[in-house]
């Protein structure tokens, strides 16, 4: 049924309105559009009705016969079903319609700005907590050289080696000393 439909539902009436456009027909232009909107009304049937009667005897067969009888020149199924039920029903139901259709378009509008403004909030949540992270990165950091390490990079300024080997050199150099004492201290006590 799937290839039947794109060929003969679909492509073929395609063609055709293309050259009811191309000609500027008005006669053509109509039957065409009857039958484009009677075909999207059954499409749109028919994604319901595939769900309960596809295990109906001969159902594809019954689709492929109604798109047939859609097209054809002789039956006008499409002009008949779209001036005996769509237009007369469209027609008392057209306002209903409209405002639906704005209401829809208004909220989904007003949907839209709602969750751009949410998105921007987020985003803009999302920057500063980025940048909060960045900067108390950098602050822990700061924070990690103690009075010590600052108060030695100050008093060997005099010597040519960078401050940040001069904290490794004065961490180790006073972790040496205090080894030196320690082992001092245990051996003048055993003396």
């Amino acid at each position: 049924f799937f290839f039947f439909r794109l060929i003969f539902g679909t492509l073929y009436p395609a063609y055709y309105s293309y050259k009811a456009v191309k000609s500027k027909d008005i006669k053509e232009y109509v039957k065409w559009m009857m039958y484009w909107i009677i075909f999207a009304l059954f499409t749109t049937a028919e994604t319901f009705t595939d769900i309960f009667l596809c295990w109906f005897p001969f159902y594809y067969e019954l689709k492929i016969a109604f798109v047939a009888w859609l097209l054809s020149p002789y039956t006008k199924g499409s002009s008949l079903l779209y001036r005996k039920f769509v237009h007369p029903t469209l027609s008392s139901k057209e306002k209903e319609i409209d405002d639906c259709l704005v209401q829809a378009k208004d909220r989904s509008y007003d949907a839209l700005v709602h969750f751009g403004k949410r998105g921007l909030n987020v985003a803009a949540t999302a920057a500063v907590m980025a940048a909060s992270k960045g900067q108390g990165a950098l602050s822990e950091r700061l924070r990690s050289f103690s009075m010590q390490d600052l108060s030695t990079i100050r008093g060997d300024s005099s010597s040519s080696v960078p401050p940040s080997v001069t904290v490794r050199t004065s961490s180790k150099q006073s972790q040496a000393k205090a080894s030196r004492s320690a082992s001092e201290g245990t051996g003048s006590s055993g003396k």
